[in-house]
C-alpha cells in the first residue's frame, strides 16, 4: 500500500524527462563563458514559462570559476550542498572553484520540493549526467582548439589535457566556444568509475554553514523589501471557526499599528496536511512586527464553535479503549487465520500502545514576506514545497499563475511542516488587501495552535508463539484519525494510516490488520518519517515483548524472524524511480554491524538501572538498526548515555558530513519526541502554547550517537528521515532494560519508572 504522502507529492510535481537530446541546452553567458540549462519536463502545477525560455543551471566563467544552481529548497538537510557535488564531480572540477546559489522557484526545475528523503534518489543519475554532459562538450571544444582526437583528452580539477603532448587548456579557456558545441544525448554519457571520484564521499562543510554562524540574514524571516510593513495573522483557536466579530476599531487606533481587517476564508477549508488553505483570521498590519505582536493582546475576536470544539484527547483516549475487545470496523490485510493460530499457540501475548499528537515546531516559525501590484505578485517563502504553494495563490488571489513569483529562501527547519503553504497564502492575501508588501511572522503560540499536526493512535496487539518461541500469529486493531464514511472503508486523516507491508507483515503465515477511525477536526499532515515515527514505536516495542516470552534475544529474534536472505518484488515506481526490492540482507547486515559496534552481547555487564535496547526499521528505502543505552535515575528520569546507528542507504554517501550530521539529528529528533513531546486538544482546542510546555530536546538530554554506513550494491538513497524511527523503540526497549517497566505511551512518564 503506497503512502498518501507519496501520492500526493507525485500529483503535484512531475519527475525530468532525460530521454530527450535536449536535456541540456547551452549558450554564451552575457558576462562570457558558458551556460548550461536544464530543459526538463516542466510540472504542471510549478510556475508556467513560456516557451523556449531557460534558466541558466550551471555557469562556468572565462576566469574557470564555476557556479551551480541548488535547485531544491533547503530546511537543513543538506541539499544546498550534496546537489551541486553530484554536478560538480561528473563536471570534473575543484570543489574549491565551485560556488553554489539557491535556484529561485522556475519551472525548469521542477520538481522543486524537500520531503520524503527523495532529493538522492530522484537526482543521483540526472545531475551527474547534467556534469556529464558539460565535461564532454567542454572536452569537444578542446579537442578542436587543441587540433587533437577527442578520444586523446582527458579532464582534471577544471583542466582539459593532451597527455601526448602535455598540452592542455582549462574550461574557462574554451566555456564559450563550448556553448557552440551541440549537448550529447544523455544515452551516450559515460558516467565515472566510482573509483575516480574527488567530490563524491568526501566530507564537505555545507556552503551556508559560515552565514548561518555569523547570522547572516539567509533565511525566510530575515528578508526585507523596501516599503515593506509587518503582518501577524489571528485564526480562530479552533479549526475553521468562522468569525462573527472583531474589535478592529481599538486595534487601528494603537500607535503603529497601520490597518486591522477580517480576511475571509474558503467556504469548506482543506484539513488535509499539504493542501491547507485558507481559514478565517484578522490580520493587524503595523510599522513593526512587534507592535503588531503587542496589538494581537488587545485584539478581542468572538467566534462561532462548531463541531470540532467537541473533540479532546481525553474523549478519544476513551473512545480507543472502548474499542480495543471490538472488532476492526475495517480491513488491512489478512493471512491465514490469525484468531485459529492464536487459539493454538503455545503463549499468548497481548498489549495496548498508545502515542500522542505531535506538532513539527521548526525553530523558525512560518512567515513569508509578499508583494502584490494588480495581478502581479512576488513572494519570498521558506518553502519545502513551492510546486504546490504556487497554484493555492493563484487560486485564493485570482491571478495567473504565470504572475506569481516565487522566491526561495533558506527554511529554519521544516519536518514536512512547510510542505503545506497557508502562510504563504496568508501573506499574499493580506499584502493584497493591505495594498502594500508585508512580511507575515507567526509567533510561537500560533506555530503549535495552527499546525498540520503528525496524527496520534492506539494499537491493540495480540501474539501467539509456539513450543519453541516462533511466531506463529499476529494481530493489530489500529484506532487512528480519519473520517467515518458510511458503506466503505473509512477514510484515514493525512499521514494516519497504516500499510499492509508494515512489518512482520509477509514474515508470518497467520495476521490479521485491522483499523477504526475516530473523527478529527483539526489538520493532520507527514512529520519527519511521516507514519513509520509513530509505528517504529508500537511494532518494534512489541516485537521486543514477543523475543522476551520467546526466551530469545531480541537480536536473535528479530533475525530468525526476517530469515535467510531473501527478496521481495519492489512496490511500483515513485516519480519514475525504480523502488528497490526488499532485501533481507540488508536488514541482517546493519542489524548485526550495529550489535558489533555497541557490543550488544555484554549488555548482561551493564550496571544497574542501565540498559541497552536494539531495534530496526525500514523506510524511506533506508534500513537502520540502533541501539540506545540509558540510565534511568531513581526518581524516574531517563538519561540516554549513547546512541548507535548503522544503516544501508546503499553504495555511496555522498557527503559524509552531512550524512553523519543527519543520522544523528534524526536519532536525537526521535528521542526528544518520545521523552517530552504531545500535543493535547480540549475543547477542540490545542493546550501547548510554547516551548515550556511543549519542551523540544535539551543538550542535557542529548547524547553521543555514533553513525555507521555498511556498504552495499544498490544506488544511494536519503537518510534525512529513515534513521529516526528505529530511535524511539531502541530508547523504550532499552527503558525496559534498565527498570523492568514497559513504556506503552509517550511521552515517557518518569513516575512510572521510579525505584521501588
Amino acid at each position: 500500500m503506497e503512502s498518501p504522502v507519496v501520492r500526493k507529492l507525485e500529483a503535484a510535481v512531475s519527475m525530468p524527462n532525460l530521454t530527450r537530446r535536449d536535456f541540456i541546452v547551452a549558450s554564451v553567458a552575457a558576462s562570457g563563458g558558458l551556460l548550461l540549462s536544464i530543459a526538463w519536463t516542466r510540472s504542471a502545477n510549478a510556475q508556467t514559462s513560456e516557451p523556449g525560455r531557460l534558466s541558466p543551471f550551471v555557469h562556468i566563467a572565462p576566469d574557470g570559476a564555476v557556479t551551480i544552481m541548488a535547485k531544491n529548497p533547503e530546511i537543513g538537510q543538506g541539499i544546498i550542498t550534496m546537489l551541486p557535488m553530484l554536478i560538480a564531480e561528473e563536471l570534473d572540477v575543484a570543489w574549491s572553484d565551485v560556488k553554489v546559489e539557491q535556484a529561485m522557484h522556475d519551472a525548469v526545475f521542477a520538481p522543486q520540493f524537500a520531503g520524503g528523503s527523495f532529493a538522492t534518489p530522484m537526482h543521483w543519475v540526472p545531475l551527474r549526467q547534467v556534469g556529464a554532459a558539460g565535461r564532454m562538450m567542454l572536452m569537444t571544444a578542446a579537442a578542436e582548439r587543441l587540433g587533437v582526437p577527442l578520444a586523446e583528452l582527458e579532464t582534471d580539477a577544471g583542466l582539459v589535457r593532451h597527455p601526448a603532448s602535455g598540452r592542455s587548456v582549462s574550461y574557462g579557456e574554451v566555456a564559450e566556444a563550448a556553448a557552440a558545441v551541440s549537448p550529447p544525448d544523455p544515452g551516450t554519457l559515460t558516467l565515472k568509475d566510482p573509483a575516480e571520484y574527488t567530490i563524491i564521499g568526501t566530507s564537505q562543510r555545507g556552503i551556508d554553514t559560515d552565514k548561518i554562524v555569523a547570522g547572516e540574514p539567509i533565511f525566510g524571516i530575515d528578508v526585507e523589501v523596501p516599503g515593506m510593513r509587518y503582518a501577524v495573522f489571528e485564526k480562530s483557536p479552533i479549526y475553521a471557526s468562522k468569525i462573527i466579530s472583531a474589535n478592529l476599531d481599538a486595534i487601528r487606533a494603537l500607535p503603529g499599528v497601520v490597518n486591522a481587517f477580517i480576511v475571509r476564508g474558503d467556504e469548506t477549508p482543506t484539513k488535509a496536511g499539504m493542501a491547507m488553505n485558507l481559514t478565517d483570521g484578522v490580520a493587524i498590519v503595523a510599522e513593526s512586527w512587534w507592535t503588531a505582536r503587542k496589538a494581537l493582546d488587545q485584539l478581542e475576536i468572538e467566534w462561532e464553535e462548531n463541531a470540532t470544539a467537541a473533540q479532546s484527547s481525553a474523549g478519544w483516549a476513551q473512545a480507543a479503549a472502548a474499542l480495543a475487545d471490538q472488532a476492526p470496523a475495517n480491513n488491512i490485510r489478512s493471512d491465514g487465520d490469525a484468531d485459529a493460530a492464536l487459539n493454538d499457540a503455545a503463549k499468548v501475548v497481548s498489549a495496548s500502545y498508545d502515542y500522542p499528537f505531535l506538532s513539527h515546531a521548526p525553530l523558525e516559525p512560518m512567515n513569508c514576506t509578499a508583494s502584490v501590484t494588480g495581478d502581479t505578485v512576488e513572494i519570498w517563502a521558506p518553502t519545502q514545497f513551492p510546486d504546490a504553494g504556487l497554484p493555492q495563490v493563484a487560486a485564493t488571489l485570482g491571478v495567473p499563475a504565470e504572475n506569481i513569483k516565487i522566491n526561495l529562501t533558506r527554511c529554519g527547519g521544516g519536518f514536512g511542516r512547510r510542505l503545506a503553504n497557508d502562510y504563504m497564502v496568508e501573506a499574499a492575501k493580506i499584502a493584497q488587501l493591505a495594498g502594500e508588501p508585508v512580511k507575515l511572522i507567526w509567533t510561537r503560540e500560533q506555530d503549535l495552535r495552527h499546525d498540520m499536526y503528525r496524527p496520534a493512535g492506539f494499537h491493540h496487539y495480540s501474539a501467539g508463539l509456539d513450543a519453541d518461541g516462533n511466531l506463529t500469529a499476529f494481530k493489530d486493531h489500529f484506532v487512528s484519525f480519519g473520517e467515518p464514511m458510511p458503506d466503505e472503508n473509512d477514510k484515514f486523516a493525512d499521514s494516519a494510516e497504516l500499510t499492509d507491508l508494515q512489518f512482520p507483515a509477509r514474515f508470518v503465515e497467520n495476521l490479521d490488520y485491522g483499523y477504526t477511525v475516530l473523527p478529527v477536526g483539526h489538520p493532520t499532515g507527514p512529520m519527519r518519517a511521516p507514519g513509520s515515527n509513530a509505528l517504529a514505536f508500537t511494532f518494534e516495542s512489541f516485537i521486543d515483548e514477543l523475543a522476551e516470552a520467546a526466551g530469545k534475544d531480541p537480536l536473535d529474534f528479530r533475525l530468525e524472524l526476517y530469515g535467510e536472505p531473501q527478496t521481495f518484488e519492489p512496490p511500483p515506481p515513485i516519480f519514475g524511480i525504480t523502488q528497490p526490492e526488499f532485501d533481507t540482507s540488508r536488514v541482517a547486515g546493519v542489524l548485526n554491524r550495529v550489535a558489533e559496534v555497541s557490543d550488544w552481547r555484554s549488555r548482561d555487564q551493564l550496571p544497574i538501572r542501565t540498559g541497552k535496547g536494539l531495534a530496526f526499521y525500514y523506510c524511506h528505502f533506508g534500513y537502520f538498526a540502533e541501539v540506545v543505552q540509558v540510565t534511568v535515575a531513581a526518581n524516574g528520569v531517563p538519561k540516554v548515555d549513547k546512541v548507535w546507528v548503522a544503516g544501508d542507504i546503499g553504495s555511496h554517501v555522498i557527503n559524509p558530513t552531512g550524512a553523519e550530521n543527519q543520522v544523528q539529528g534524526a536519532a536525537l529528533d526521535g528521542i526528544g519526541q518520545a521523552l517530552n513531546l504531545a500535543i493535547t486538544f480540549n475543547e477542540g482546542r490545542v493546550e501547548q502554547t510554547n516551548f515550556h510546555n511543549y519542551p523540544l530536546i535539551r543538550i542535557s538530554q542529548a547524547a553521543p550517537v555514533e553513525a555507521h554506513f555498511v556498504r552495499s550494491d544498490n544506488p544511494p538513497t536519503g537518510l534525512g528521515e529513515p534513521s529516526l524511527p528505529p530511535a524511539i523503540p531502541a530508547l523504550i526497549n532499552a527503558i525496559y532494560a534498565a527498570t523492568g517497566e514497559r513504556v506503552r505511551s509517550l511521552p515517557v512518564n518518569p513516575e512510572q519508572l521510579k525505584a521501588t
